[in-house]
C-alpha cells in the first residue's frame, strides 16, 4: 500500500481537505435529505448530480444560492485524499468492480472520523496547559495513525465508536486542564446544552465547556469565548460578530463556516476567517 510522505511542520496540514487529490468521495459516499441544507434527496453511494466527471463540483461557486449550504460547511479532514490516494492507491471508484466502489464509500466515513480525532489530538499537543497528558496524547496519535493506515477490509470492520470514546475521555482531560487556566470566575459547564436561539450577547463564557452544545442561531455577538471548549458545538447561523474566540479549543473550520461573523471576530490561529463574513450573509 502506498505511504503518504509529509514534510509539513504541522501534522494538521495533512488533515486539511485537498479536493484536487480526491475522487469526489463526499459527493458520492454520503447521503443527504432535502432540507434547508440540501436542495434534493440523495442516497449513500449515489453520485450527486452536480458532480462532474473530473470529480469537481459543477456549481461550487453557487452552492449557497442553489440550496446546497450543507456542502459549504462540510469538511472531511483530509480523509478524501487519503482514501483516494493511499488506501486505494489512486484508483478512482469509477474504475473496476462495483464492490470496490462500495468498499471505498464504506471506508471513507471511517477515515474521516479518525482524521477528525487526529485533528483534535494534534491540537492538544499545541496547548501548554495540557502538558501533563501530552505523553498519552502522543501515544493515542500513534495508535490512530496506525488504524488509518490499515487495509480497506480492516478499516471497514473497525469499531470507530470504541476508539472515539477512548479519545473523547483523553480530550476531556485536556479540556479540563486548559479551561482551568482560563480567566473569569466559575467555569460554566454547558455540555450538550440546548442553546438554540439563545440571547448571549456580550456573555462572559471564558473557559466554558460548550462541548456538543446546540447553538444554532444563538446571538453571541461580542461574547467572550476565550479558552472555551467548542468541540462538537453546533454553530449553524450562530452570530459571532465581534466575539472573542482567542484561545478557544477544538474549534474547527467547518464550525466557523456554518456560523456568522465579521471583521471584528477574533479567532484562534488554527482557523481562517470565512470569506463570506465580509458581507455577513
Amino acid at each position: 500500500m502506498p505511504e503518504e510522505v509529509s514534510t509539513s511542520q504541522d501534522p494538521r496540514d495533512e488533515l486539511r481537505a485537498d479536493c484536487g487529490r480526491c475522487f469526489g468521495l463526499c459527493c458520492v459516499a454520503l447521503p443527504f435529505a432535502r432540507s434547508a441544507d440540501f436542495a434534493i434527496d440523495k442516497r449513500a453511494g449515489e453520485p450527486c448530480p452536480n458532480l462532474r466527471g473530473d470529480s469537481r463540483c459543477g456549481i461550487h461557486s453557487r452552492l449557497r444560492t442553489e440550496g446546497f449550504t450543507g456542502c459549504t460547511v462540510y469538511d472531511c479532514f483530509g480523509a478524501g485524499q487519503h482514501v483516494s490516494q493511499v488506501t486505494f492507491g489512486g484508483v478512482d471508484w469509477r474504475s473496476g468492480p462495483k464492490e470496490r466502489a462500495r468498499q471505498m464509500f464504506d471506508v471513507f466515513p471511517v477515515v474521516r472520523h479518525l482524521h477528525e480525532l487526529l485533528w483534535y489530538l494534534n491540537e492538544a499537543l499545541t496547548l501548554p496547559a495540557a502538558r501533563p497528558v501530552h505523553a498519552d496524547v502522543r501515544s493515542l496519535i500513534a495508535t490512530t495513525e496506525r488504524l488509518v493506515r490499515q487495509s480497506p477490509e480492516e478499516l471497514a470492520a473497525l469499531d470507530v465508536g470504541a476508539h472515539r470514546q477512548e479519545a473523547g475521555e483523553l480530550l476531556l482531560r485536556v479540556s479540563e486542564l486548559v479551561r482551568a487556566g482560563a480567566g473569569g470566575g466559575r467555569k460554566k459547564d454547558r455540555r450538550g446544552a440546548d442553546l438554540m436561539g439563545a440571547r448571549l450577547k456580550g456573555a462572559d463564557l471564558r473557559g466554558a465547556s460548550l462541548r456538543g452544545a446546540l447553538l444554532i442561531a444563538a446571538d453571541l455577538t461580542g461574547a467572550d469565548l476565550r479558552g472555551a471548549d467548542l468541540i462538537g458545538a453546533d454553530l449553524r447561523d450562530t452570530d459571532l460578530t465581534d466575539a472573542d474566540l482567542t484561545g478557544a479549543i477544538f474549534l474547527t473550520q467547518p464550525q466557523l463556516n456554518a456560523a456568522k461573523g465579521g471583521p471584528g471576530t477574533r479567532l484562534p490561529e488554527s482557523v481562517t476567517r470565512p470569506d463570506r463574513w465580509a458581507t455577513h450573509d
